[in-house]
């Protein structure tokens, strides 16, 4: 829906940078992590959402009236990318250790990404408002988080299950949110009379 957004009104406004820039890491290191455990269906579904990603970033980059941010911003996560390969294959010699620590990485900032909305939480409470939310996203967000929940169980994989069990914890407390203050009952502010 950001990326609709962005081609529609040819504009950013509104549209946060940070959350492309943080999911592309996010596929990004899991594809390494496919990579090394040779796992198929890791390598497929984050090559394609590492490849959506930078189409967003560079779209949202298009549209941005301020560049030298957006750019700078997507320069130190390609920094962070070289750095972390270089930690990664250069220092870490053991496959087996290398895949451990790739592993918890990936689950750390899986885990930190489905915990960031939760921030807004007493905001939503306080103003019994869900309008600063996504519906389609907490659905979406419950629907790949139980999935991949379900995969790593199969797998027995930890570094899989135990990140995406908070983004399954997280999409109930939204999905109570939404329930708790449905989008139309946002209660209209008047303003003060002086």
């Amino acid at each position: 829906s950001d990326l609709r957004q962005m081609l529609m009104t040819k504009s950013v406004e509104n549209i946060q940078f940070l959350p492309f820039l943080t999911t592309d890491v996010n596929n990004l290191s899991w594809l390494g992590y496919g990579c090394l455990k040779q796992d198929w269906t890791l390598i497929a579904v984050n090559a394609v959402g590492a490849a959506l990603q930078t189409l967003y970033i560079l779209v949202y980059l298009y549209y941005s009236p301020a560049k030298r941010p957006v750019l700078l911003r997507s320069l130190l996560l390609l920094a962070v990318l070289a750095a972390g390969y270089g930690y990664f294959t250069l220092l870490i010699a053991d496959a087996r250790m290398r895949l451990a620590r790739l592993g918890l990485f990936c689950s750390i900032f899986t885990i930190s990404m489905y915990l960031s909305p939760l921030a807004d939480l007493a905001k939503i409470v306080r103003s019994k408002s869900t309008r600063c939310l996504s519906f389609p996203l907490t659905i979406t967000t419950f629907l790949a988080s139980t999935s991949w929940t379900l995969y790593g169980l199969q797998l027995r994989d930890p570094y899989i299950t135990v990140p995406n069990v908070p983004g399954i914890v997280t999409s109930v407390v939204r999905f109570w949110l939404f329930w708790r203050y449905p989008p139309g009952q946002d209660k209209p502010y008047r303003p003060l009379h002086a």
